[in-house]
């Protein structure tokens, strides 16, 4: 760790660079007291324009909490692709191995949201220029980008080209990390090289087929055996993990993972504001018809934000992914690690848009998850 503790709230390695690969866009955001009714007309309260998409969203979260990110992406050469690069810029991530496509027009995202209810609706825009393509990557140039990094992110899309990206950081024994939001064509493929996986509330059941969330958390870390923790968030809930162990200590107490999540969950402490972690002893999981794997698991709480704070949920789980990120790269231990996404998670969401509530690494709140 970095003796600077002093200077900032939150000390990190010397060295933290990481890459990430996906999408980016702009997001016009629109408040209104409530959501229209179809064929209706209504004024928002508050408009603003900003940068998206979850790659864009993460790194910068990771820019802000310390690290040094190159990100890896697509924009056409108009006006808001130019300030996308320039949002990114200024907020310290690295934009020199980004494709500018010389036609087309850079993706955006409609969302309103909806102040009485605290929702959030998104309209995707993919526009109009060529994705991204394995073509556009050069072998010499990919070396270099990954050159130094401590961890490989993904978004889970533009799929074909994440995986070269992939291969190249295994071959180079740098951990990957996935934001796996739902069943794509290609994906399994991503897995397989994974270190570690955030997904989505309903991605475990989906790709499993699972009857409930922890066997489906068995059953994914037994189909990767590459996978070092996989951690499911949910919203105002919180977030599951479970984490992989080396089985060294016998004889391990066997148990079914869904009693096990039961009882966990049954020590959540409802009157606590603020993220809490709880974790169970190290056991030989098991789900009927998934089979065995030692592990731990984890359920981590999300912050009570009160309504009056509650302003705006868009983005949350990139900032959550962001702050993974940087306690990776921290050797955070897995309790740490989860209260700590959490905090920056619930953070972005007290004001408007993906990033504007992001928090820097001199918040003094971040310096208590390092004691």
């Amino acid at each position: 760790m970095s003796s600077d503790s002093d200077e900032y709230g939150l000390p990190l390695p010397e060295s933290c660079i990481i890459v990430g690969f996906g999408g980016v866009c702009v997001d016009l955001l629109a408040t209104v007291t409530c959501f229209p009714v179809p064929d209706s007309k209504m004024r928002s309260t508050q408009l603003k324009v900003q940068g998206g998409g979850n790659a864009g969203n993460a790194l910068t979260c990771a820019a802000r909490l310390g690290l040094k990110p190159r990100i890896i992406a697509k924009v056409a050469n108009d006006i808001q692709g130019r300030a996308l690069l320039e949002e990114l810029e200024v907020d310290g991530v690295d934009t020199s191995f980004m494709v500018v496509s010389k036609e087309g027009t850079t993706p955006f995202s409609y969302i309103i949201i909806d102040t009485q209810k605290k929702t959030r609706t998104c309209i995707f825009n993919p526009g109009e220029y060529p994705p991204m393509k394995p073509e556009d990557l050069h072998s010499t140039n990919l070396v270099s980008i990954l050159a130094g990094s401590k961890v490989v992110y993904f978004d889970g899309r533009m799929l074909d080209t994440a995986i070269v990206i992939a291969q190249e950081a295994f071959q180079q024994n740098i951990p990957i990390l996935v934001d796996a939001e739902k069943p794509r064509k290609g994906l399994d493929n991503l897995l397989r090289l994974t270190d570690y996986i955030i997904c989505s509330k309903n991605f475990p059941q989906v790709w499993t087929e699972a009857s409930t969330i922890p066997k489906a958390l068995v059953s994914i870390m037994l189909r990767l055996p590459k996978l070092k923790f996989v951690i499911v968030t949910l919203g105002k809930d919180g977030c599951i993990m479970l984490e992989r162990c080396v089985d060294g200590i016998s004889p391990l107490e066997e148990m079914d993972i869904d009693s096990t999540f039961e009882s966990l969950t049954k020590r959540k402490d409802d009157t606590i504001t603020m993220p809490t972690c709880i974790a169970s002893s190290i056991m030989k999981f098991k789900a009927k018809g998934e089979g065995c794997m030692c592990g731990k698991l984890y359920i981590g709480t999300a912050e009570k934000i009160p309504p009056s704070k509650l302003i705006d949920t868009t983005g949350a789980g990139d900032a959550f992914v962001g702050a993974i990120l940087c306690a990776i790269c921290a050797n955070f231990s897995p309790q740490i690690m989860l209260t700590f996404a959490s905090y920056v998670a619930a953070t972005n969401c007290k004001a408007l848009g993906a990033r504007s509530g992001l928090p820097y690494r001199t918040d003094p709140y971040l310096a208590s998850f390092t004691h």
